[in-house]
């Protein structure tokens, strides 16, 4: 950063500049933790022997132990990508409109975990249902690790409950699809003939502020050879949307580009899968019986309050835990 001419390229200085940021964040809190390892052991060395040094020292190590799982957990992430941004997508499957608003349900449990872990959460696309609910919303989330700690949550996700729109109080199963991508900023390998798409604007239904419904500020690009479509609507202009869109669409080829190369297809968010039944790739029942089980690392947890309102830790863990014991096999 110190070179001359770093900052001639605005844009490219400003991502490595932030991405040194991050860095430098990560050596603090490993710094931190090995000062206060010295604190404790001077405080353990020390020759007197009474109640309350014996009680601070446990205090002390209590709070050392909670510091350092919490580091450990981060020694988890080692994908590629891992420390990218995150592109968030949430689509009602099948069960009319309990599918519907389980993806809202999904949309407050992520917005709620990625407020937990310092994570920037923006909804760039939105389609709501006629009665209630969501049909599809798209998100981009920024922030240290944000892909790493999402792409735990691809797959088919699969709600029981008594249903609030039934008036005779039967139980319903619904289903959500979660796609989860990294976000490329650039990608020199993957380029994109303007020829191939096809760009529609139309009025933005979204959080556009005065633009809403007034001027055709959403974009929706489609990339014809794929027939991969993706719009963005909650951007102020056009052009911001568009940039947000096609951002998304590089994403998504790039991510399409490499499952096409992989052997089993599954490097990022892994094989297809519809949103119904036998395909989930987590389950969560609130009636009879209370459980929310991840069917990949087999973890499960009967607090599903607590699961909805955002605390997804155990489950990413075991999940970024599973994917590694399965990489050391396949070596």
């Amino acid at each position: 950063m110190s070179r001359p001419g770093f900052w001639d390229d605005a844009t490219a200085a400003a991502k490595q500049s932030e991405r040194a940021g991050r860095l430098h964040e990560e050596l603090n809190i490993w710094d931190t933790l090995l000062n206060n390892l010295r604190d404790l052991l001077t405080l353990s060395e020390s020759t007197e022997d009474d109640e309350a040094l014996e009680s601070e020292l446990t205090t002390e190590y209590q709070k050392l132990l909670e510091q350092f799982q919490g580091l450990e957990f981060s020694t988890l992430f080692r994908g590629t990508y891992d420390d990218h941004n995150a592109i968030l997508a949430i689509h009602a499957g099948s069960g009319g409109t309990e599918a519907q608003d389980w993806v809202e349900m999904l949309l407050r449990m992520y917005l709620r975990f990625a407020e937990r872990h310092g994570l920037t959460a923006r909804i760039v696309d939105e389609h709501r249902g006629q009665e209630a609910g969501i049909k599809t919303v798209t998100v981009h989330l920024n922030g240290r690790y944000a892909y790493g700690y999402l792409r735990s949550e691809h797959g088919v996700h699969r709600l029981v409950r008594i249903s609030p729109f039934d008036a005779e109080k039967m139980r319903h199963t619904s289903f959500a699809l979660v796609e989860v991508l990294p976000e490329l900023e650039s990608i020199e390998e993957q380029a994109i003939d303007p020829k191939d798409l096809r760009i529609d604007t139309f009025l933005s239904s979204g959080h556009g502020g005065q633009s809403v419904n007034t001027t055709y500020s959403a974009v929706r690009i489609v990339h014809t050879p794929t027939g991969i479509t993706v719009s963005c609507q909650n951007e102020r202009s056009q052009q911001q949307n568009r940039e947000t869109a096609f951002k998304i669409l590089q994403s998504k080829l790039h991510q399409r580009a490499l499952a096409e190369q992989a052997e089993e297809k599954q490097d990022l968010r892994g094989s297809y899968q519809s949103a119904e039944w036998g395909s989930q790739a987590r389950s969560y029942v609130l009636q009879p019986y209370r459980l929310v089980k991840d069917h990949r690392s087999e973890f499960e947890t009967a607090d599903t309050d607590a699961v909805l309102d955002g605390e997804l830790d155990p489950f990413v863990e075991a999940y970024l835990k599973t994917e590694l014991s399965k990489q050391k096999r396949e070596r």
